[in-house]
């Protein structure tokens, strides 16, 4: 999902930096706590780049196999932040399922929305553990559906004066 996001979003002439293109995490093999040291170097990468915002793709899980339903998490402490989560909450709402009352929620303790200089949030697409979304979101054109659903936000997000300055910026 992240690459066709990625792959949509540069149709539209923005500049996409993703901190990692594959599978493969962020860590030496040897570290000690990789999943520290892989979100340390995400954070580095997003710091060196200075975007305008951070858009991380996650897909969610939860014990109870009844939850279902796409969610934008934010840093309370964000206000552009949130206003970012809360546009990409309601185009994913509108564009995949309108039957899903999640709101976008703040978050204080997600290492990678406090650690990072740049409004950050992160989308989960949805819960891997309710096999009826897992299912959908095994197939590709639910994929697709979901990167287009977010670039929509995106959009939504820059408004007509981003439209002109990603035009400036080619």
């Amino acid at each position: 999902m992240a690459k066709e996001l990625q792959r949509l979003l540069e149709e539209e002439g923005l500049k996409v930096i993703m901190t990692r293109t594959d599978e493969g995490g962020l860590y030496q093999e040897s570290s000690n706590n990789k999943k520290v040291e892989d979100m340390r170097k995400r954070c580095e990468v997003i710091a060196e780049a200075k975007p305008v915002f951070t858009v991380s793709i996650h897909q969610n899980s939860y014990p109870e196999e009844s939850v279902k339903g796409a969610q934008v998490f934010y840093y309370g402490q964000s206000q552009e932040g949130k206003k970012l989560a809360e546009t990409l909450q309601k185009a994913m709402v509108e564009q995949l399922d309108p039957q899903n009352h999640r709101q976008a929620k703040a978050n204080e303790s997600y290492y990678l929305l406090k650690k990072t200089p740049s409004p950050t949030v992160i989308v989960e697409c949805g819960f891997l553990s309710n096999s009826e979304e897992a299912a959908l979101l095994a197939t590709e054109d639910y994929q697709k559906k979901v990167a287009k659903a977010v670039k929509a936000g995106i959009l939504e997000y820059l408004g007509p004066t981003g439209n002109e300055s990603r035009l400036e910026n080619n």
